[in-house]
């Protein structure tokens, strides 16, 4: 007879944890306080290793640096109601709290940059050599009619100074990109920057992630992405284009990554931004398990907001609004097997668990 495995109840949010911090840029938590209320409440609520879990639950929290999450960072994921991260992470950490027993491990993603990248303003110049603005788009038309180009001062740095190959490299992967169908290359502020202050997680994430690790006995691994200069890493498990236009490889697909997902009973995956990083990752996972392990992916509805860009000449109104991608995207993901659900909804009462 096959045994069952029952889940366990939702625990209160441990009464240390303020939800105002999720709206503080500076919250930074008190790491060896976290490790002291952790063991109290393991030992309060007898909570189990995570290595011990039967059923094994991996949140998998994507993109949640100060830079995304507060209107202090330089690209504020804010969704159309202004406070869209912001709420999102007040959401998450309570999940994690009221879920603590029963998550086994959670893996955050870190976007990762250096100044000069193929997405960032500083790669690129105008036909009078100045930057272009962040916030607009490149095809490769418009480098083939010397509209745009890659800044020629990286030719040594990025093609060995070969200016001649790195041109081509623009144009190649612009063209990847529009037949792929996915995105325009766009160029967004410096966000993310390795070293800086918006690179580092928001401060109630942090705090939930590390007290889940000490009170379970877990791990708190951290999956890098971005650091490639010639594409873009939206998704954790792999770059927007792998090619180079002479037929060589700028960087490979995350299988690792992958390996260690689908080995967990439940895969929740929350984050920023639904339009984006959170929708590419989800995609690839789709393209890389087979169809049948669908149904082990949660996707948090309520932990995630789109990117939105506000229009400073028209208060109220967007240059850019990509609420409907990510509208589509869970649409279509639920479509393909997936479960879209709410994190208040107790984890026993979600769909085949």
């Amino acid at each position: 007879m096959a045994q069952q495995t029952t889940i366990a109840g939702e625990l209160p949010v441990p009464d240390f944890y303020d939800s105002e911090n999720a709206a503080r840029w500076g919250y930074r938590p008190d790491e060896q306080a976290i490790f002291e209320r952790a063991v109290r409440w393991r030992d309060e609520h007898r909570i189990r290793p995570a290595a011990e879990d039967r059923l094994r639950v991996h949140l998998l929290l994507i993109d949640l640096q100060k830079d995304f999450c507060f209107p202090e960072g330089t690209l504020y994921v804010a969704g159309r109601s202004g406070r869209g991260a912001i709420e999102d992470n007040d959401r998450i950490a309570r999940f994690i709290y009221r879920n603590l027993a029963v998550i086994s491990e959670i893996t955050c993603t870190l976007d990762t940059h250096f100044p000069h990248q193929i997405f960032s303003p500083a790669f690129w110049v105008d036909a009078d050599g100045n930057p272009p603005p962040a916030n607009s788009q490149i095809v490769a038309e418009q480098i083939r009619a010397g509209e745009v180009r890659p800044n020629p001062a990286l030719a040594a740095t990025l093609a060995g100074g070969d200016y001649d190959w790195l041109l081509k490299q623009a144009i190649h992967y612009c063209e990847e990109l529009e037949r792929q169908g996915k995105y325009r290359l766009y160029l967004w502020p410096p966000h993310c920057l390795l070293g800086s202050e918006g690179h580092a997680l928001a401060g109630v994430i942090q705090e939930a992630r590390l007290f889940h690790a000490y009170a379970r006995a877990a791990t708190a691994p951290v999956e890098i992405k971005g650091q490639t200069a010639l594409t873009e890493y939206y998704s954790v498990l792999g770059p927007e284009v792998t090619t180079r236009w002479d037929g060589g490889t700028i960087a490979e697909k995350n299988t690792l990554f992958v390996e260690k997902l689908i080995q967990n009973d439940v895969i929740v995956i929350a984050g920023q931004a639904a339009s984006h990083c959170v929708k590419s990752t989800i995609e690839d996972l789709l393209d890389h398990i087979d169809p049948a392990l669908t149904r082990k992916v949660y996707i948090l509805r309520d932990c995630m907001s789109a990117v939105t860009v506000p229009d400073p000449a028209r208060p109220g109104e967007f240059l850019f609004d990509f609420t409907p991608n990510a509208e589509e995207a869970l649409e279509r993901f639920a479509e393909a097997g997936m479960h879209v659900v709410e994190s208040t909804t107790p984890i026993r009462e979600w769909p085949g668990v």
